[in-house]
């Protein structure tokens, strides 16, 4: 099975209020994220992460990572250029990369952290993306609204969890049509 996820944010405090994620504390973010993401995926299993996996984490990138089962395949996005300098990736991840583009058999998919507003064979192939969590107030986000082909991987979007190709277009899709612009008020780098 295959998944994806992004922007998890493990070890980032802020990023509890600054997306008015319902966690309390760092360590419940944290336990919640982990304990979804293994409720769902096994060692057999592929998981994409399109982005910010870790960010201002306290502890070692190594402790967040032995815990999550998968084959994962991280796309590097703006928050994890430190702790992937301090970790040996080739323990933890099958490939490493700034874009990457796969095929499941029925579609073929450009993986990005960031949302492109163009990519290969845009007119078929799908764009999933993260770094923007849940925020609707950009002034890109009704392009993306209105293309069925922009996925939007976020953990913010997708219920905190790792999800399958169709679980995420069903999550954008309600996430689309119930647009918000108070969901998350990121600013770079808090």
């Amino acid at each position: 099975m295959n998944y994806f996820t992004s922007d998890l944010h493990l070890g980032h405090r802020n990023i509890i209020r600054l997306c008015n994620r319902p966690f309390a504390t760092i360590e419940e973010m944290d336990e919640t994220l982990i304990r979804n993401w293994n409720a769902k995926v096994t060692n057999g299993d592929t998981v994409y992460i399109l982005g910010d996996l870790l960010f201002r984490n306290e502890k070692p990138a190594e402790e967040y990572l032995k815990q999550l089962k998968g084959k994962k395949h991280p796309i590097i996005g703006n928050h994890d250029r430190d702790w992937v300098k301090k970790c040996n990736l080739e323990d933890f991840f099958e490939s490493v990369n700034n874009l990457h583009f796969i095929s499941d058999g029925k579609r073929q998919m450009t993986l990005c952290h960031y949302p492109m507003m163009s990519w290969p064979h845009m007119t078929r192939c799908y764009m999933v993306f993260g770094h923007i969590h849940g925020n609707t107030d950009a002034d890109y986000w009704p392009l993306i609204r209105e293309n069925d082909l922009m996925l939007n991987a976020g953990a913010d979007v997708n219920g905190f969890a790792p999800v399958t190709f169709e679980e995420m277009q069903e999550n954008n899709y309600r996430h689309k049509a119930g647009w918000n612009p108070e969901l998350c008020t990121m600013e770079a780098d808090q």
